[in-house]
């Protein structure tokens, strides 16, 4: 059965990408969550006047891939320490940030946040929070990295994020 999932951590570019290569994985769709205004375009999120938080949702195959494993794999590949930031990326819509759905997924959340405050010196920010609301962005921001592999953003912010992933699965 395939269940999907919201997070943010960062840009949704470099979320997206490294998703992209979970197996189980089945999409990796990049948009904003957790807003007050209906269908936010870049420029209004990026202007932080929206609430909203730039986001991938995932639906992934539960035989394949667990719940856990995907928050492994998102507290592992960007910093959940640094409010509302992640490298010279900076703004609320940055925050990390994970919208569950069931109390199930609130406590499975909470875990993974628990075990990952081990492997960072200074506390996780991360919110975790009700689902309300999700908008997909535009369709220039899906399949980013792979579409625009010559970006300047994507060679010097993405790739080395995709390639550290990569390298610690052993591939």
């Amino acid at each position: 059965m395939n269940k999907s999932i919201i997070v943010g951590g960062g840009c949704f570019w470099c979320t997206e990408a490294i998703y992209q290569r979970v197996e189980g994985v089945i999409s990796v769709e990049s948009g904003y969550a957790g807003g007050h205004k209906e269908n936010p375009t870049y420029k209004e999120v990026c202007s932080e006047s929206t609430g909203h938080a730039e986001v991938v949702k995932i639906e992934y195959d539960q035989q394949k891939v667990s719940l856990a494993e995907i928050l492994k794999i998102f507290f592992e590949t960007h910093n959940p320490t640094t409010l509302n930031k992640q490298g010279a990326d900076e703004g609320t819509q940055y925050r990390s940030v994970i919208f569950y759905n069931t109390d199930e997924e609130k406590q499975i959340a909470e875990k993974a946040k628990e075990n990952a405050s081990k492997n960072w010196k200074n506390p996780i920010v991360t919110e975790i929070t009700p689902f309300t609301n999700y908008y997909k962005a535009e369709d220039y921001h899906q399949n980013y990295f792979n579409d625009n592999p010559g970006n300047g953003y994507c060679n010097f912010v993405v790739r080395p994020k995709v390639e550290k992933f990569m390298k610690s699965r052993g591939e």
